[in-house]
């Protein structure tokens, strides 16, 4: 890639370029036939969720940074699944009692104790799937969070780069990252780093991870949604609240999850 490429077009050439590739590889890995019925991660993603929605779970999402984009593209949005949850650090003082001031703190999310604390605060279910997303894998709440869910007994899904995450070492005392720990892994493509589009003398701009990201949940939600009419069941879905009836028909559908999930202004 040149100067030349750091440009509009160049960053929609190459950003569509990762996101065709996703589609083709979850694609041509859901319609392969092998010995062992191999399917495509995006697949086992959206059994997953399946499950958890049909044994009346609740999606935990979890991240932090500009992954919390992908957390508010899965919990709570129209078009998304009712029964879906927002973590967050912010939990601590929304739900836990904490000064706001704790949240200056620009490395709170590698403090430990931290996702033990807002996992607590969720009070989750058993049958509860965490989704926990991250581009690097290797912050310490992103890891305990992780370890905190299997522990629990419940089943995780990452969406995380195994390009940056591999190149990287653990920052955990564990010493292992997110990719080691969840049952599923969605690879975003992002590079290491996360930006696309090198710069003359180093150094890379515009970030990809939001916009492959996006791709892997709505096609793990879509995938879900096939799988859950298959089987007989409706979807539970939200309507957009700009609707006549929308959020009057969404206060409907989240009785069913009175105490389990939460939905803020923010």
């Amino acid at each position: 890639m040149t100067v030349d490429s750091v440009n509009a077009s160049g960053f929609a050439r190459e950003g569509l370029d990762a996101l065709n590739r996703i589609a083709a590889s979850a694609q041509s890995a859901q319609s392969a036939q092998s010995a062992e019925g191999a399917e495509g991660e995006v697949r086992r993603a959206a059994e997953l969720i399946a499950h958890c929605v049909r044994t009346d779970g609740v999606i935990q999402a979890f991240g932090t940074g500009h992954s919390q984009a992908l957390v508010l593209e899965l919990a709570g949005r129209a078009g998304g699944l009712v029964p879906t949850n927002r973590l967050s650090i912010a939990d601590l003082v929304l739900y836990g009692g904490d000064a706001p001031s704790v949240l200056d703190d620009p490395l709170l999310e590698r403090k430990p104790g931290v996702a033990e604390r807002i996992y607590d605060l969720a009070e989750p279910r058993p049958e509860d799937l965490f989704v926990i997303i991250s581009n690097s894998g290797v912050n310490s709440v992103i890891v305990e969070m992780a370890l905190r869910a299997k522990e629990r007994g419940h089943r995780v899904l990452a969406i995380t780069s195994l390009s940056h995450t591999r190149a990287v070492p653990a920052s955990h005392p564990s010493g292992r990252k997110l990719a080691d720990i969840a049952d599923v892994v969605l690879d975003n493509a992002a590079p290491r780093g996360d930006a696309l589009l090198p710069l003359p003398g180093g150094g890379s701009v515009c970030a990809l991870s939001t916009l492959t990201g996006v791709m892997l949940v709505q096609m793990a939600v879509a995938e879900a949604a096939s799988l859950l009419l298959a089987a007989g069941v409706r979807p539970p879905v939200y309507v957009s609240a700009n609707v006549p009836g929308g959020f009057e028909g969404n206060l409907d559908l989240e009785t069913r999850y009175a105490g389990r999930i939460r939905r803020t202004a923010s």
